[in-house]
């Protein structure tokens, strides 16, 4: 591991080491969204590390950010296939320790704090923008945000539009499926036109 990475951390429970994909969550800013390094296979893991300490991954606010344009040597993209693994796990953030170098370790929501305090934005906010506005005023939105539903089977919230894409349309073959059972059970009831005397 080269000296100052970011993105990385351990587990303050049981010190595994993590690559931070989301320093926050949308809608819960006191989460994060990490994967464990151990538990990948050999090339998988050397590709991402080898991506997190790129200056593409070095540069990047968000580690997600890079993993959701990259591909594994297999030509899988990153992203897609930790969520699709399972390797993405949803942590709370006073549980990861980041480690910039060998004496430097602070709790990822206290970083958050700071980063947040020195965008002038809240917490929140860094998960659904880059922080860039110079105020907290002009950080909030003008229009309402987009709440993402969570996918039913791995209670993530997706993170690139193709994944946005991908769970909208299994919800929608989810309510049509549903919409059948439904006229299954209670027939809707036949419009009939008004006979002309």
């Amino acid at each position: 591991m080269s000296k100052d990475t970011k993105h990385v951390g351990k587990m303050k429970n049981n010190a595994a080491r993590v690559a931070i994909v989301y320093r926050t969550i949308p809608g819960e800013p006191l989460s994060a969204l990490v994967v464990g390094t151990s538990g990948l296979p050999d090339a998988y893991h050397d590709s991402l590390m080898s991506l997190l300490e790129s200056d593409a991954g070095q540069q990047s606010n968000e580690l997600g950010d890079v993993l959701s344009v990259r591909r594994f040597p297999d030509g899988d993209p990153m992203l897609g296939w930790l969520h699709n693994n399972g390797h993405l796990k949803k942590v709370p953030t006073n549980m990861v320790l980041m480690t910039q170098n060998a004496k430097s370790q602070i709790q990822l929501d206290e970083l958050n704090k700071m980063i947040a305090e020195s965008k002038g934005v809240d917490i929140e906010d860094l998960a659904i923008t880059d922080g860039t506005q110079s105020s907290k005023k002009k950080s909030k939105p003008v229009a309402e945000e987009i709440v993402l539903p969570k996918d039913p089977e791995t209670s993530n919230t997706p993170k690139s539009a193709t994944e946005m894409r991908s769970l909208a349309d299994k919800l929608f073959k989810d309510a049509q499926s549903l919409r059948k059972q439904a006229d299954l059970l209670d027939p809707p009831k036949k419009k009939t036109k008004p006979v002309a005397v």
